[in-house]
């Protein structure tokens, strides 16, 4: 069966000096969303412009419902793509008011399934806006505007650059739920660009994270959490923290003060072996009435959970999220008890 879109082995390249080499990945249906995770200057936006057709390549194929946008031999031109491009920053029309802009992107044919351009600027809150200029609004309502007038061209492949960097948190989230039952009414083909782990995971039915110019793993985003691949993968995320252990058995492992660790190994280790065991913050699980206790070095606030860091061995730090509700919190420099056995479901170790 053939994918709806796909990338096989390109080279993408912003610079002689700074390329993606021998990427590959697809989309297997039409209609489903995949994010591309990854730091700042990584080459996620080069990818977009690639696939647009801004950009040729010299190595590999892009294909998109059958056809062959570029190769090495072959270049569709932009306009013949049916893609559209949504940028960070702003696109618009400097001489066109924002309503004027936004009806731009009716001009162009698209699925069955027609979006009412009132509706959406009712939904993205830019009713005061649609008799102002590009220069009278701010970074995030541009994006906002380039975000409808992309959804309103009705591509066969939508592209978005980092479409809520420039919108604050509160509104980000509920414009993130709208967008993404849009996108699954219209059954728009759809490729998010960001660097925010949440917002990817949130989106993609699959999830591709680039690390040092290099496509890492591409899988579900359920997968790239519980299941990374390799170490870049799972610091990536800068949750969790590696500990070295040694395999006792088929589904256990031991370490000098955390003691014996239970689960399933996601890779195969040999009896003996000795290990990085990767520990996230919810795998440890408070206990007051445990032996087992360590010094709290560290505690962090994160809305509904603290993370308290204990002191597990001279040079191991471990992190442990508990409810900000729980009946016992700690400070700085109390003694905090761990429920053994500990258990891990994935024994996720490198």
């Amino acid at each position: 069966m053939e994918n709806f879109f796909e990338v096989k082995n390109v080279t993408f390249s912003s610079s002689k000096s700074h390329k993606l080499n021998n990427v590959s990945f697809n989309i297997p249906k039409e209609g489903q969303i995949v994010s591309l995770l990854g730091p700042s200057g990584v080459g996620k936006t080069t990818i977009l412009r690639t696939i647009a057709g801004l950009e040729k390549i010299e190595n590999g194929e892009i294909w998109l419902d059958k056809t062959l946008l570029s190769s090495k031999r072959n270049h569709l031109q932009p306009e013949e793509r049916n893609i559209a491009l949504s940028f960070q920053d702003n696109c618009l029309f400097p001489h066109l008011n924002v309503l004027e802009n936004l009806k731009l992107g009716l001009k162009r044919k698209g699925p069955q399934k027609k979006l009412d351009i009132f509706k959406l600027i009712d939904d993205f809150y830019l009713n005061k806006l649609v008799n102002k200029y590009p220069h009278q609004i701010s970074s995030g309502e541009a994006q906002r505007v380039s975000l409808i007038r992309s959804l309103l061209s009705r591509p066969k492949l939508l592209l978005l650059d980092e479409p809520f960097s420039n919108i604050d948190q509160g509104l980000k989230e509920e414009l993130q739920i709208r967008l993404k039952k849009i996108l699954n009414f219209l059954r728009l083909t759809t490729l998010i660009v960001t660097h925010n782990y949440d917002e990817a995971f949130y989106f993609g039915n699959k999830c591709g994270l680039f690390i040092d110019n290099k496509l890492e793993q591409y899988d579900l985003p359920y997968k790239i959490y519980h299941f990374p691949n390799s170490e870049k993968v799972a610091n990536f995320f800068n949750k969790g923290i590696f500990v070295n252990a040694q395999v006792v058995s088929k589904n256990s492992l031991k370490h000098p003060k955390l003691g014996l660790i239970k689960g399933n190994f996601v890779n195969k280790h040999k009896v003996g072996e000795y290990v990085k065991l990767l520990i996230q913050p919810e795998d440890l699980i408070h206990n007051d009435s445990s032996k087992m206790k360590f010094k709290v070095v560290d505690k962090r606030f994160v809305g509904t959970n603290f993370i308290y860091i204990l002191k597990i061995s001279h040079t191991e730090l471990a992190p442990v999220l508990v409810h900000s509700h729980h009946i016992h919190q700690h400070s700085v420099n109390e003694f905090f008890g761990v429920k053994t056995p500990i258990v891990i479901k994935h024994l996720v170790c490198f």
